[in-house]
Order: C-alpha cells, then structure tokens, then sequence
C-alpha cells in the first residue's frame, strides 16, 4: 500500500470516530446536578417528667445562663414565578424572606433586643411573621445543678403558631408528631435538643412565629407566651 492511502485510511477512521467521541466528552463536561438538601432530622418527643431543672429565657438571668442574646425580625411574602409543572393559569408562586432558619444564616444586622422583650407584642397585625434567633451554649453548672448527661428540652410558646429551627434544621417527619412543627393554635413547641448534653454545647436557635389563623388574619400580634429550658434526669 501506497503511502499516500494508508494516510488517507488513517485520517478517515479518526473521522469515523469523532461522532462517537462527541457524546462522552459532552458526558464529561456535564453539569454535576446539584447535591440534595440533607434531610431533617427526625422529631423526637420530649419527656412528660416532671423536669429536674427549669429556666426561663424571659428573664434577663435566665438567658445569661446560656450566654443568650436573641435577635429579631419580621419575615415577609414575597411574589415569585409558579414552580415547575403547575397548572395552567397559575402564574405566581409566593415565599417568605428571610429564610433564617437555615445553616450558615447571617444575622449579624438584625437588632437585639432583652430577655423580656420576647413578651412584647410584634409585627403589624393580621398576617404576620416574625423571626427570633439565639445561640444557647450549655454551662457545667446552674447553680448546685450539674448540667452533664441531662436531656434537654426548649419550650417555645409563642402566640399564635411557631416553627423551631435547630442549629439550621427543623425536625420533622410527614405523619409523625413533630413538636418542632406547628402544634395547634396557642400551643407550646416542646423541642428535645439534646438526650445526653455535655458543658459547652451549643444550640443555634430560630423560631418561627406566626399570627394566626392565617385565612382569619387577626386584629393582635405576634408574642411570646412562655420560653424556657428543661433538664431531665
């Protein structure tokens, strides 16, 4: 075979070979899908003891026993475009912001405000939302009480719905009771944060509240009822 046809053989079977080529390269340099969001972690129910230790995070020295300094603000509805696959005639989907329950949330510009300030009332009335955040650390002691090994319950009773976030998930399970999620109107979230605590732990906290019921917006606002912290033995 001539030179000139074993070139033309070769150029034509790497010719041959380039549409083949084509889909694995493009395979190669596909876009990576996204990772998919962790899943929440499953609710657990609180104990129904009566606690060995109680404080309430309403006062000035029950807060600072946890170094707590709660920040707040109100969540808005915000208009976006319909997801994927709503029906016809369906245009507008609707959201809140600030998403302040999730890891990493920045609420360095939020203003602070006291211990007390959680019973006051807040939001301008009907449908409302309003965020509260606060990082808990656990202390050896409180007083003669020694904080290791306890479980850890938050209570957070807010007027008129809450949803708890827990260092940037709310426990939940569809079909299950979810004390994280709403509970009813006018009724505590009682959220395990921990079975076994040890000193030093750390618990970054938002709620959620909620005036409500929503479809009757009512005249009032949103507040505090009760915050505390149970240990049990």
């Amino acid at each position: 075979m001539r030179k000139q046809d074993l070139i033309r053989l070769v150029t034509c079977a790497a010719l041959a070979a380039v549409p083949m080529m084509i889909p694995a390269i493009a395979a190669g340099q596909a876009t990576v899908p996204p990772a998919a969001a962790p899943a929440p972690p499953p609710p657990q129910m609180p104990p129904s003891l009566v606690p060995a230790h109680v404080v309430d995070l309403m006062t000035v020295e029950g807060s600072a026993v946890f170094s707590a300094q709660w920040k707040t603000m109100e969540a808005k509805i915000i208009e976006g475009p319909a997801i994927a696959n709503a029906m016809p005639g369906y245009k507008t989907s609707y959201d809140i912001q600030p998403h302040a329950g999730e890891p990493g949330y920045d609420d360095s510009s939020w203003p602070i405000i006291g211990a007390k300030g959680l019973a006051d009332r807040r939001g301008g009335g009907k449908v409302s939302f309003i965020w509260y955040r606060a990082n808990l650390t656990i202390p050896a002691k409180i007083g003669d009480f020694d904080t290791s090994g306890a479980t850890v319950v938050l209570t957070a009773y807010v007027d008129d719905y809450a949803e708890v976030w827990v260092n940037g998930q709310m426990p939940r399970r569809a079909g299950y009771p979810s004390p994280a999620t709403i509970q009813g109107f006018n009724m505590p979230n009682r959220v395990v944060l921990a079975d076994a605590v040890k000193p030093g732990d750390r618990f970054q906290i938002a709620i959620f509240g909620v005036n409500g019921p929503i479809s009757v917006a009512p005249m009032n606002f949103v507040w505090f009822r009760e915050a505390k912290i149970e240990f049990f033995r």
